[in-house]
């Protein structure tokens, strides 16, 4: 079943058409890999999806509902989180209120942090009281993803979430992202670099070279050509 459907979807920063007729099909239960070069437009379509830019034309179907004129509180009542590019806590805020700003948004009407938030990042729970700028690079994402997992997401867009980050935390959040998507039944749409890490996370991938989205598949499909002709710096 597919869980989000783009199609035709076009976005301007300004007079620069920055997303060109992207089309693209995300499965219920599956993880893929948005991949490209750096400037191809792969955060702006994550922002677009989420909201948070706004959409020239095309559709941004959820659920089978046309969503790309709802604002991003309402995407994320339905379900969407977001972990952005650079993680984005709020640095003179606590862990613990970091983690309870996103939580008017959930359906539920819950207002309590998830455990399983706890169960996922013990480190958070050790830390509630720490100011979130006083993090590590590591710790710090690990927030922005219990962020987004306090809203209990049924999908979860995670832009490049290995960005500067030590390689033992790397191994640790695609260990996280694995069990979210795989036992949790959560499905994730990450934006990612590194290839091995992508290899390892992702069933599918989608290349984009100058805003729009030139190739698609299963992640074992994805070979040296495609590589050589648009990963390769």
């Amino acid at each position: 079943m597919i869980m989000l459907n783009i199609e035709k979807l076009n976005q301007y920063y300004g007079e620069s058409h920055t997303l060109w007729n992207v089309d693209l099909d995300i499965a219920a239960g599956s993880c893929t890999c948005l991949m490209g070069r750096n400037g191809v437009g792969k955060t702006t379509l994550l922002k677009t999806i989420m909201g948070l830019l706004p959409s020239r034309s095309g559709h941004i179907r959820y659920d089978g509902d046309d969503i790309a004129t709802e604002r991003a509180e309402t995407r994320a009542r339905h379900g969407i989180g977001f972990v952005p590019q650079g993680r984005e806590i709020f640095p003179l805020l606590t862990v613990e209120e970091n983690l309870r700003i996103g939580l008017p948004a959930r359906r539920d009407g819950s207002r309590q942090i998830p455990e399983k938030i706890f169960d996922l990042f013990p480190v958070l729970k050790k830390m509630l009281r720490r100011r979130g700028g006083d993090l590590s690079g590591g710790q710090q994402q690990q927030l922005a993803i219990g962020r987004a997992l306090a809203l209990e997401p049924r999908i979860l867009l995670l832009d490049e979430p290995t960005e500067g980050i030590q390689p033992n935390i790397v191994r640790e959040i695609g260990d996280i992202i694995l069990r979210l998507n795989r036992e949790e039944g959560i499905t994730v749409l990450l934006v990612e670099q590194k290839l091995p890490f992508a290899r390892r996370i992702a069933d599918r991938f989608c290349i984009m070279d100058r805003g729009r989205a030139v190739a698609s598949g299963a992640m074992g499909e994805l070979d040296d050509r495609l590589i050589h002709d648009y990963l390769t710096v």
